[in-house]
């Protein structure tokens, strides 16, 4: 085993530790939370010891990073996840490789997206993203849509062609009434999810959590966790 693969390993392990003592904590399964490794800035040799190692569900955010990346590892049996803010010029590229964006938050998006599901024969699961930041019909910081944007860009995304709603996603929250306080953050993301599940049942994905807050995530009901540094190390920083 490289020294890489171990050092993969052994944080692999630990993170898997912290999932199932937070699922146990709160009288969950381990399998009810899917753990997706976010593999952004780091080469595509990671994403094949990753894969080596039993992951399965893969996070970029930078499509010119993720799209090489993304072709390298086209034989490895990986889930590829695009959670980053998304230009609709890049979004012939990302429906090339994504299986899911995490990060809808406009109807141009959503447009944009179905016109090249539907050109390159994909259907590609879509999470609105909300910002726990926002004015009630703003958009957040880091992106994201306002709650009370949900429903009606659920709407569009479930009559898109192309297109599956899968559910939402949040990041926690660095202003406003949220800051600082991520469990009650993705305690507000669980109600949303439940109300958007009323008109729309199969959008069940909840994706929540990095590594700093992936056991808060998991006690409010989070069905994803997107865990990055706590896996891969410390990021290199980007020029």
């Amino acid at each position: 085993m490289t020294d890489r693969k171990g050092e993969l390993a052994t944080n692999l392990a630990k993170v898997e530790e912290r999932i199932t003592a937070a699922c146990v904590a709160v009288g969950r399964k381990r399998e009810e939370v899917t753990l997706i490794v976010v593999t952004k800035t780091y080469p595509a040799s990671d994403v094949r010891t990753l894969s080596e190692l039993g992951v399965r569900h893969v996070a970029e955010n930078r499509d010119q990073d993720a799209a090489p990346k993304a072709a390298d590892c086209a034989d490895l049996p990986l889930t590829w996840h695009f959670v980053g803010q998304l230009q609709t010029n890049k979004v012939r590229s990302v429906v090339g490789y994504a299986d899911l964006v995490q990060s809808v938050d406009r109807s141009k998006l959503v447009t944009a997206l179905s016109k090249e599901a539907v050109r390159a024969e994909r259907e590609v699961g879509c999470l609105i993203q909300v910002a726990l930041d926002a004015g009630e019909n703003e958009r957040g910081e880091r992106g994201g849509v306002a709650p009370g944007g949900i429903e009606e860009l659920a709407d569009l995304v479930a009559e898109a062609p192309g297109l599956r709603l899968d559910g939402l996603m949040t990041v926690a929250p660095l202003t406003g009434e949220y800051a600082g306080r991520q469990q009650a953050a993705f305690e507000r993301l669980m109600v949303l999810s439940t109300d958007l599940r009323r008109a729309h049942p199969a959008a069940t994905m909840v994706s929540a959590g990095m590594s700093a807050d992936l056991e808060q995530a998991v006690a409010a009901g989070a069905t994803h966790v997107r865990v990055g540094t706590a896996v891969l190390g410390v990021r290199p920083r980007l020029g």
